[in-house]
């Protein structure tokens, strides 16, 4: 199975940056997308920022322009820099990786972010 490691994570005020890593192991395709979601307190995880093998990406419109989304294929990472932060990124942040042959998803662990005001 696939695995899957999130750091990074902190409590930092309004304005302020992190930078979060995801490394993965197991039986990864180096052509499956990854991408970050985040979830506040309560049931809805929402999807932050995504990137294909190629590049391609795909952000929320909340963090558009704020956040930046990267990858190293060749190592099974993917990173999230996190520039401006506000309080309602508060959130767990989730590294994610899709399985386009299985159509599976897994999951890190996820690492907290706390921004305050």
């Amino acid at each position: 199975q696939v695995q899957l490691v999130e750091s990074g994570g902190g409590s930092v005020q309004a304005g302020r940056s992190l930078k979060l890593s995801c490394v993965g192991s197991g039986r990864i395709s180096k052509i499956n997308p990854m991408g970050w979601y985040r979830q506040a307190p309560g049931p809805e995880r929402e999807l932050v920022a995504t990137i294909t093998t190629s590049g391609d990406t795909k952000y929320a419109d909340s963090v558009r322009g704020r956040f930046t989304i990267s990858r190293d294929s060749a190592k099974n990472t993917v990173n999230l820099q996190m520039n401006g932060l506000r309080p309602e990124d508060t959130g767990v942040y989730y590294c994610n990786l899709f399985s386009t042959a299985s159509a599976t998803n897994y999951w890190g662990q996820g690492t907290q972010v706390t921004v305050s005001s």
